[in-house]
């Protein structure tokens, strides 16, 4: 009777070590694969990093569509004190993650 019951056991051992490799899950809500930045969007978005997170958390450039993120942008630079130039630098890194 051990036997069997050994012999049973090391059979569904070995047909479940043989099974396929299931690959881990990715979250709905996970962060997209960063995009290569150029020497200019990354200026952009040390600006974002840099100068929103003083007053709030960060959202990620896909949190909103490109028509969502022109009023916040508009909003924010009068806030931030942001002159032109770098107000374009933040709205070409946030439109390359879109």
């Amino acid at each position: 009777m051990k036997s069997k019951i050994l012999t049973l056991t090391a059979a569904v051992l070995m047909l479940a070590s043989c099974g396929t490799k299931k690959a881990p899950a990715v979250a709905a809500d996970a962060p997209a694969t960063p995009k290569e930045l150029t020497p200019e969007l990354a200026a952009g978005k040390s600006l974002y990093e840099n100068n929103c997170a003083k007053c709030h958390k960060l959202f990620e450039p896909t949190k909103f569509t490109k028509e969502e993120w022109q009023p916040i942008l508009v909003r924010m630079q009068k806030k931030a004190k942001l002159d032109d130039t770098n107000m374009a630098s933040i709205t070409n890194y946030i439109h390359s993650q879109l």
